[in-house]
């Protein structure tokens, strides 16, 4: 699904000729004239958006969003079949990838991301391309539609690794941005299409800062406990921002990434650029 949107709106029913309608005469304007009537005309048509909730265009999409930092996802979703295998095709007879299981070892469940569609010739989806988390980045695989409850996704992580920067999308707006710290040479965070496989306050992890996320992204070594994962997470040395000294994951202000947290969910596309 790629993410858009574009306004809509009304037009009121206007009397057909010979209908039989009694026309309205032309009158003297109220008092200040035409710009009185203009005045009244864009508070009327306030109103009336406020009632049926007409959209903004690009209110939920990548409309006015650079390329770089856009999106293009089916969905997101937990896994509804205990056990599920992640299929080089869209066939049962394709080679298995990965097997995944319906819950994670931490006993939550497990979400996929979802990049494109099969459809059966009812039009109904019935095979799913997901990203398949671990090493190496990048890969993705089939499941059977039935496998996984997907939903849309609205909001999605912009990380620029040179910029040393990241960016917040929600409905199509940027809703925040701030600096970051990424992988240090030899250890750079990795570049790709990421979700949020889970997320938890770090209480034993003081290097984690306020907030963390787990991503489906790897790297050769990170600041993860057991080490591996790609984290985007607060800090506990926040002088550090804008520079690469971490061990592939992404740092964040305790003020951000506390923001975040109240934004971004579990199978929140997380897209990492070397811009």
């Amino acid at each position: 699904m790629s993410l858009g949107g574009r306004a809509s709106g009304s037009r009121p029913d206007r009397p057909k000729v010979g209908d039989g309608t009694p026309r309205p005469r032309h009158s003297t304007p109220p008092e200040g004239g035409y710009i009185e009537i203009v005045k009244r005309a864009v508070v009327l048509l306030s109103s009336l958006v406020a009632l049926v909730g007409v959209p903004v265009a690009g209110a939920a999409g990548t409309a006015g969003v650079s390329p770089l930092a856009s999106v293009d996802v089916v969905g997101s979703g937990p896994l509804t079949w205990k056990k599920v295998a992640v299929r080089s095709g869209p066939s049962r007879s394709s080679r298995v990838l990965k097997t995944l299981t319906q819950f994670r070892p931490d006993y939550h469940p497990r979400t996929v991301l979802a990049v494109g569609t099969r459809y059966d010739a009812n039009g109904q989806p019935a095979w799913y391309r997901i990203t398949i988390p671990g090493r190496p980045n990048g890969r993705t695989g089939w499941i059977p539609a039935a496998a996984a409850d997907l939903s849309p996704v609205d909001r999605w992580l912009v990380v620029y690794r040179g910029a040393r920067k990241f960016e917040l999308y929600v409905g199509g707006s940027l809703r925040r941005t701030g600096p970051v710290a990424v992988g240090a040479r030899g250890m750079e965070t990795p570049t790709g299409l990421f979700f949020v496989q889970s997320r938890f306050v770090p209480n034993r992890y003081p290097i984690l800062g306020a907030f963390a996320f787990e991503t489906s992204g790897y790297s050769k070594l990170s600041d993860w406990p057991g080490g591996g994962v790609v984290g985007v997470h607060g800090t506990n040395a926040p002088w550090l921002m804008g520079q690469a000294v971490s061990h592939g994951c992404v740092r964040l202000r305790n003020s951000d990434v506390l923001a975040l947290r109240k934004l971004v969910r579990v199978g929140t596309p997380i897209k990492i650029v070397a811009a």
